[in-house]
């Protein structure tokens, strides 16, 4: 008998351990992709916590950690709609931005305001709403050039495209939540946007059998102070960007020279770049942009980074 209890008190003194440790936000499981510059298809397989310090952090699968609250705690936020946009530097400093509301009230960001001269960094997104038949060429250059990026997915995307979709994590990038339908979050109840965003990040784990990563874009870049509030409860940082340029018009593409030169010309430190998968023209310049920019002295790094 005082066997049984000493080993229920264990288990209980364990358990609460466990589970202070989530609530910390240390909780984490990290894959590895083992040949990932070799270009090869790379099966990522869960490695241990102790193997931390010696992980590139592109192979870190960080926990989707809800702390959301009822419905009536987001009454007070400001449901106006606001569209991101951001003001170009031609002289390579960070863009403007919509400065309305505070972005790190929210865990939202657009730029690594932490980036300096020392360590050149730009992040790579791309916006996933269907498939266009370049995301692959998209993906073989990401992985002759060993950069990372994020793929912000709809749930129609993984539907219609799951050998891509896990083709992306098992080369070591970021699988973000772009929604099930891609609606104007500002537009939606409190009950719609979670089942907009849970369930794409649900779907992703269901018809991959990998997790999405933490990392929400807006659809439209459309959100307000109460969508990034709930976004940020629900578990995501919220990612905008600093450069972008019209590409997701496919009858109406700008050319692999104007991306190249668009690169050369507004490329800062600390860039967060929104591109789309469905452009031909960054199929094209995509090699020579990661060229041009590792020339400069950047190098590209995984949202994981981002804190």
């Amino acid at each position: 008998m005082k066997k049984l209890i000493f080993i229920k008190i264990i288990l209980t003194v364990v358990g609460i351990m466990l589970a202070l440790w989530l609530i910390n936000g240390r909780s984490y499981i990290k894959y590895k992709a083992d040949n990932i510059q070799s270009g090869e298809y790379v099966k990522v397989t869960l490695i241990e916590d102790e193997d931390n310090e010696n992980i590139n952090p592109r192979y870190l699968q960080y926990p989707i950690v809800s702390d959301l609250h009822e419905k009536e705690c987001y009454y007070d936020y400001s449901n106006e709609k606001l569209a991101w946009w951001f003001k170009r530097d031609g002289n390579h400093g960070p863009s403007g931005c919509d400065d309305k509301v505070n972005l790190s009230d929210y865990d939202a960001w657009y730029l690594d305001l932490n980036a300096d001269e020392s360590d050149k960094v730009l992040y790579l997104t791309f916006d996933c709403g269907y498939e266009n038949g370049y995301t692959g060429q998209i993906l073989d250059v990401l992985s002759e050039e060993n950069v990372p990026a994020c793929f912000f997915v709809t749930k129609t995307y993984i539907r219609d495209n799951i050998d891509l979709t896990k083709r992306m994590k098992e080369e070591g990038h970021q699988v973000g939540n772009h929604t099930i339908t891609h609606p104007s979050l500002p537009t939606k109840s409190y009950e719609e946007i979670q089942k907009e965003i849970c369930g794409c990040a649900e779907y992703m784990k269901e018809a991959t059998g990998y997790d999405m990563d933490p990392y929400l874009r807006p659809p439209c870049g459309e959100y307000s102070e109460r969508t990034l509030a709930i976004t940020r409860d629900l578990g995501y940082k919220t990612v905008f960007w600093s450069m972008a340029y019209l590409d997701y018009d496919v009858d109406n593409q700008p050319g692999a020279d104007y991306v190249i030169n668009h690169f050369n010309k507004y490329h800062h430190n600390g860039a967060i770049i929104l591109m789309h998968n469905v452009s031909s023209s960054n199929a094209e310049a995509l090699k020579t942009v990661i060229e041009n920019l590792k020339a400069e002295g950047y190098r590209f790094a995984s949202l994981n980074e981002l804190n």
